[in-house]
């Protein structure tokens, strides 16, 4: 019996009907795809993209250097050095970021006690050498200057789940 239907189907071209169809029917729906450079897709707020240091707003960089970022990166891509200032606190001297070696895994800014290093929104930091995603502290503090209205508002946002 099986087989009486199989011809009968294949005699009828059924099979190739049943896929016209059904291609004809999601030729009319709403396209999905996105049309990149012009347009982009919403991202999480918990997006794990370039890195950036941040600034309080009154200007004075956050970081306070207690190397628990660099203590805890699994791929080592992170060198701080420090020193301590006229009034006693300790501020970074060097903050060196390999991106090279970074995995994007954000425990650096899990570990981070006031917030300094983060992940920003930007995924679109392509580069042409190595050299170029060798982060220092000035690059990573302009990163923080450009995204800081961004950045704010993801971990507003993420706040209730930390």
């Amino acid at each position: 019996m099986s087989r009486i239907a199989q011809t009968i189907r294949g005699a009828l071209l059924l099979d190739f009907v049943g896929a016209f169809v059904l291609a004809m029917r999601y030729m009319f729906r709403t396209k999905a795809t996105v049309n990149y450079p012009f347009e982009k897709g919403p991202l999480s707020p918990r997006f794990r993209g370039q890195h950036a240091l941040r600034r309080y707003p009154n200007g004075e960089e956050r970081c306070i250097a207690c190397k628990l970022c660099e203590a805890v990166c699994p791929a080592q891509a992170i060198t701080i050095e420090a020193e301590p200032r006229e009034d006693g606190s300790r501020r970074t001297t060097r903050y060196d970021i390999d991106m090279v070696k970074c995995i994007y895994c954000g425990y650096c800014q899990e570990a981070c006690p006031v917030d300094a290093i983060v992940e920003g929104p930007n995924f679109e930091f392509a580069a042409e050498t190595r050299e170029e995603l060798f982060y220092d502290k000035e690059k990573l503090l302009a990163n923080g200057d450009r995204w800081e209205r961004e950045i704010a508002r993801n971990l507003e946002i993420d706040a209730p789940y930390r």
